[in-house]
């Protein structure tokens, strides 16, 4: 065998060695890949309160902070958080450099075309919010209230199929605004999404502000990479024994100003 034929087949053993390896890297899997690694890599939010956001000892918290925290902690290994927007936090899961998305995730047809998602872990929802000082306990209670919505918002329009005519609505040309009025003083109630009363309460706790009454949920999924079926399997146990044992209900409450309730399961 001549020389150049020898390397010819060195080179051929050591590119199958390498195809190898590949193959069984990309067989191993993503939950496979966390264990060899100690470390799991989860996508959140660092600016949207009350799920991901910086606190004043300038560190990450939230309930999508906690809820990662968790599912690191019942793999067993490390928790590396990686900040997100809403843009990013699907290529990001699609091109591997997290593991999962907890980011305030909801599901949708397009979305899962090109991700998969693990049973709801968290609720989000449009709500309405009051000081504690003001007795809201069902919607016949907004009779008569003066009332910060934004213009044209979903908020409005639940709320006046299920409330009374003598609610009185102040509507505002945008979130930001409706916000601004009820932080004022202007009205007596804000109906709002969880995101935008979150981030209100946490820079106004003098207004005493809290939960009154549920309008509309849309929840929260994580979201796992396509094909990633025993990793999401094994997210989907995390979440129904935090179900079972009330852990996300006490998180939600925590965060939320409610307990999480009976959220949906994937199939």
């Amino acid at each position: 065998m001549n020389r150049n034929r020898r390397l010819s087949l060195q080179l051929a053993a050591v590119a199958l060695a390498a195809a190898s390896v590949a193959g069984t890297a990309h067989a191993q899997g993503a939950l496979d890949t966390i264990k060899a690694a100690g470390t799991v890599k989860i996508a959140v939010p660092t600016d949207y309160p009350p799920y991901g956001f910086v606190g004043l000892d300038l560190k990450p918290q939230g309930l999508d902070i906690a809820m990662a925290q968790l599912v690191a902690d019942k793999l067993g290994v490390k928790l590396q958080l990686v900040p997100v927007i809403s843009a990013n936090r699907i290529p990001y899961l699609q091109t591997g450099q997290v593991q999962l998305v907890i980011s305030t995730l909801g599901k949708n047809a397009e979305r899962m075309k090109v991700i998969d998602f693990t049973h709801a872990y968290s609720p989000f929802f449009q709500a309405v919010y009051a000081p504690k000082s003001l007795p809201v306990k069902s919607f016949a209670d907004l009779g008569g209230k003066t009332i910060a919505v934004a213009k044209g918002a979903m908020e409005e329009q639940e709320l006046t199929k299920v409330g009374p005519s003598t609610m009185n609505f102040k509507r505002y040309e945008d979130q930001a605004a409706s916000t601004a009025a009820f932080v004022a003083g202007q009205t007596q109630v804000i109906a709002t999404s969880v995101s935008n009363a979150g981030l209100m309460m946490q820079k106004n706790p003098q207004l005493g502000a809290e939960f009154k009454l549920l309008i509309k949920d849309s929840p929260n999924f994580i979201g796992v990479a396509k094909g990633e079926d025993a990793l999401r399997a094994k997210v989907n146990d995390i979440i129904l024994a935090a179900r079972k044992d009330g852990t996300l209900d006490a998180m939600a409450q925590k965060w939320l100003g409610r307990p999480a309730g009976d959220l949906p399961l994937t199939e």
